[in-house]
Formats: C-alpha cells, structure tokens, sequence
C-alpha cells in the first residue's frame, strides 16, 4: 500500500509539472506574439533575401579575413582573461572548496557579472578607453567571468568527495588537496567550458564592431545598410568556417585532456 501511494504521489508530482511547463510554454508563445501563419506568409522575403548573397563578392576577401582575424583575437584574449580570473573565482564559489557564506557570496557576484548585457558592457568600455578592439576584448572578459566561474563552480562541486577525502587523508593541506585531489578530476570539463566559451565569444566579438569595439561586426553593419547583400555573404561564409574550426577545437581539446 505504501508503495502503491508513493508510486502515485511521484505520477501525479510529475503530471503536475509537464501540466505547468506546458502552461509556461504557451503563456511564453502568446507573449512573444508567436504567428506561425506569418512564419509561412514571409517565405518569399526570406528567399529573396538569400537569393541577394548570390554570387559572393571575392573582392572584400582581404578586407574580411583582415578583421576576422582581429575579432578573433578579441574573443582568444578576452577569453583568456576571464580564465584567469574565472578560475580562482571558481573556487570561490564551490560550496565544497570555502565556507557556504563565501561561496554564495561569490555565486552572487558572478551572477551580477552576468546579468548585464554585452552590448551594454562593450558600449561603457568603448566609452572609458576608446574605440577599437581593446575595449571589446575587456567586454568579452568581463561578460565571460560571470559565466565561466559559473561553470568552473559547478564542475568543483560534482567532483568525487572520496577522492578528495583520500587526498586530504594522507596529511595533504587545503591548497594541496584541492591541487590533487578536487582540480585533476575538473580539468577536462574545466578545459571543454573554457573552448566553447571561446566559441561563444567568437559569435559575441562579431557583433560588437556595431558599437566601435573592433572586429567584423562593423563590416556587417556597412554592408548590410548599403544593400551589399553579396558582400555580407563573405563575411557569414567566413564566420561559418571559423566557428566550425573553433568547434572541432573542442572536441579535440576534449579528447586531449582525458
């Protein structure tokens, strides 16, 4: 009988939920003003759309590798900034590396770091030290701080306690068990984060030539606002590619560090 009851009290718990999801759902379509017969009727806008990036131009080559390499090299150094900071900002916010008090301190802080826009980030810093690709490199830091310490954060806590407890068992200090015994079991999560991060921030640099922070994005913008549809093909097919090289990066990052 009391299994029977338990069984029950679990599907009915779970009816309640998918019944609750699916409210939130359709609450969320309604508000976002959802008309999928809209999505059908701009069929032709969307084809006419695409049938103007035919034939890629091949003169803006030069100019569009140019400035993907420097929106790249804003999303590698900011990335590499928010892991210098994200990491130790990591433990931090592991319940199981400092006291809870700290812990939630620093979960608030980093949720802080996250809840402010990218745009919003890229527009003070292109207002505090100029325009150009420094102040977007600092915007994709300090965005990606919030972020990867999140990350960082989560995997700490996930890590195998009987490892940890072994480690500290044989004499090993606080610094010497976490170095030992809590961050070797993270590193491969910690490593794969890090490099779709960098993914992440790759899309997220590309944009933000739209506010004078360097990169493609202000290409994108000039030719989209001149009709250059043909040009603005490059610039995607480039994207494209990068983005696909920065993903299998990841996998191989992956595979590496097991």
């Amino acid at each position: 009988m009391t299994l029977r009851r338990s069984w029950t009290l679990r599907l009915l718990a779970q009816a309640c939920s998918w019944l609750v999801a699916s409210l939130l759902v359709i609450l969320a379509l309604r508000g976002a003003e959802f008309d999928l017969g809209a999505l059908v009727r701009s069929g032709p806008r969307f084809a006419e759309f695409f049938s103007r990036l035919v034939p890629p131009d091949g003169s803006v080559t030069t100019l569009v590798l140019r400035s993907t390499w420097e929106t790249l090299m804003i999303a590698v150094g900011g990335t590499a900034l928010a892991t210098l900071i994200g990491l130790p900002m990591g433990f931090l916010a592991a319940s199981n590396v400092v006291p809870p008090g700290l812990a939630h301190a620093t979960k608030f802080f980093l949720g802080f770091l996250r809840s402010i826009p990218l745009i919003v980030v890229a527009i003070l810093f292109v207002t505090a030290v100029g325009l150009g690709p420094f102040p977007g490199a600092l915007a994709i830091a300090f965005h990606s701080i919030g972020m990867l310490g999140k990350f960082y954060a989560e995997e700490f806590e996930t890590a195998d306690k009987g490892i940890v407890e072994a480690v500290a068992g044989t004499g090993a200090g606080w610094l010497q068990t976490v170095r030992w015994g809590l961050f070797p079991q993270s590193v491969p999560q910690v490593v794969a984060f890090t490099v779709y991060r960098l993914e992440m921030n790759f899309r997220d640099a590309a944009v933000l030539g739209l506010v004078g922070a360097g990169g493609i994005g202000y290409y994108i913008q000039l030719y989209v606002r001149g009709f250059q549809y043909e040009k603005v093909a490059v610039l995607l097919l480039v994207i494209i590619v990068v983005v696909a090289i920065l993903d299998q990066l990841t996998y191989w990052a992956r595979r590496w560090v097991r």
